[in-house]
């Protein structure tokens, strides 16, 4: 998984489904300053935009490649499939991503028994019914390894260590009720480290982190 970083700087993002989840992220992302383009088969969907929502807006099919050429997907930094069909977002987040090339997408995932297809094609996805616009936008904007599951505001995720968490312990990084690190696999090895482990670069953690911990432990994911 790669980390997007993108500070200050105004990006490209489209949003399949203007439904209460949708709506609210494209008016958060828009509010701070990026380009957004909403794509929903309802045009009266589009209504549910915040009164700051300054992008695009387009009916469609988030699928359908004219709709999405539309939108101008080729120079999109991102992409959100967050309908409220599973095979529309699974489809949406395919095409995105295969004939269109965008390098992050995430697709919203509802049926808990469709996790094992997002997994094994790979996709960046958010599944729960806790979820909220605003852990969305988080994710979309900077990325947080490989989701595997949400309970609450708890985010169960794997990822690669960067060269920040080398030599560090992992009582070093890890934060009380807020990040703790569960497995840690090391070339042919995996293992349960204890806490004066110390972690190596390259090394991939599965870990539980709860929302308001993820920008302190952002560092320590490989881009």
């Amino acid at each position: 998984m790669r980390f997007l970083n993108w500070g200050s700087q105004a990006v490209n993002i489209v949003v399949v489904g203007c439904g209460r989840v949708g709506s609210q992220l494209a008016t958060l992302l828009s509010v701070e300053g990026h380009n957004v383009v909403v794509i929903d088969r309802d045009e009266d969907a589009f209504r549910r935009l915040g009164s700051a929502f300054n992008g695009v807006t387009i009916k469609g099919l988030g699928f359908d490649e004219e709709v999405l050429e539309k939108a101008n997907l080729r120079d999109a930094d991102a992409f959100a499939a967050v309908t409220n069909l599973d095979n529309t977002n699974l489809m949406a987040a395919e095409v995105a991503r295969k004939l269109f090339g965008v390098k992050h997408v995430l697709a919203r995932l509802y049926n808990p028994m469709r996790e094992r297809t997002y997994q094994q094609l790979g996709l960046d996805y958010v599944c729960g019914t806790t979820l909220v616009a605003e852990t969305l936008m988080e994710k979309i904007k900077s990325g947080h390894g490989h989701h595997l599951s949400t309970v609450g505001d708890v985010e169960v995720i794997e990822f690669m260590c960067s060269e920040h968490v080398n030599g560090k312990r992992v009582r070093d990084i890890e934060i009380e009720h807020g990040f703790r690190i569960a497995t840690v696999l090391r070339g042919a090895s995996t293992f349960i480290p204890k806490g004066d482990t110390a972690l190596k670069t390259g090394d991939v953690v599965i870990a539980a982190v709860k929302d308001e911990s993820f920008g302190k432990v952002a560092r320590f994911m490989e881009e």
